[in-house]
């Protein structure tokens, strides 16, 4: 029987930012840190499905902001999977303060590829036991995401510390290139509140840049991540005045 993960931390002062918020990319690296312990634990990790020559790979990731996390808390940290089909599996995510108030919850919706064809495989084939639970921290439906029409563009690099060990540039990145991209102002005069992340396509790590398209409505922005013609995510950062 599938159980939650459940870990007990304090937020270090290296994880935030200089307003001692939780950073970005370092709740986007929990939650994937998160994600991949409970794997192993399930006998879903990555050392056995390199084993079989699949991999799990993220499709969608919906991060809800009610309390951003400041330096120094104690915090609650939770995940378990919930919705399996064939070929997806959807995981929540919930971080509370040891009181049990709410400061993070988060959705994500994966599908297990075969390495080699880098095609969806059905998930039975490989773990004939897996199941979810009933519990959703959210009721969300994972779609394609709105497009729209970019006001501004910006480049950024593709670091060597960027690629994971999967030889990609790691998921957590695309979200420092959608919060850099908004402006040093914007950003010394907003404090994140939401994160809708669709995912597409996988950089290479040979690749030197990638080019950010982002356009505003109020306190939304929103970007697509692009390498020449090729699309591969959209973020939708949602903001609220500091």
């Amino acid at each position: 029987m599938i159980t939650k993960l459940v870990k007990e931390r304090k937020l270090k002062t290296y994880q935030c930012d200089r307003y001692g918020y939780l950073r970005p990319l370092s709740l986007m690296n929990k939650l994937q840190g998160l994600a991949g312990t409970h794997a192993e634990m399930l006998g879903a990790g990555r050392d056995y499905c390199l084993s079989r020559n699949v991999a799990w790979v993220m499709t969608h990731m919906f991060v809800d902001i009610p309390d951003m996390p400041r330096a120094e808390e104690m915090l609650v940290y939770s995940t378990w999977p919930s919705v399996t089909d064939a070929v997806r599996s959807e995981r929540d995510f919930e971080i509370t303060d040891t009181k049990g108030n709410l400061k993070i919850r988060a959705m994500s919706q994966w599908v297990l590829i075969d390495i080699g064809t880098r095609k969806p495989v059905r998930i039975s084939d490989h773990f004939p036991n897996w199941e979810g639970l009933p519990e959703r921290v959210w009721e969300r439906e994972f779609d394609k995401g709105p497009d729209f029409i970019p006001t501004k563009t910006g480049v950024m690099a593709c670091r060597f510390d960027d690629i994971d060990v999967n030889q990609h540039i790691n998921n957590a990145v695309y979200t420092v290139w959608a919060t850099e991209s908004v402006g040093f102002d914007f950003r010394n005069t907003h404090k994140l509140r939401g994160i809708d992340i669709y995912f597409k396509h996988e950089i290479n790590p040979t690749t030197p840049t990638v080019r950010i398209e982002t356009g505003f409505s109020g306190n939304v922005s929103r970007h697509k991540i692009m390498t020449d013609e090729v699309e591969h995510a959209k973020i939708i950062c949602t903001w609220e005045n500091r």
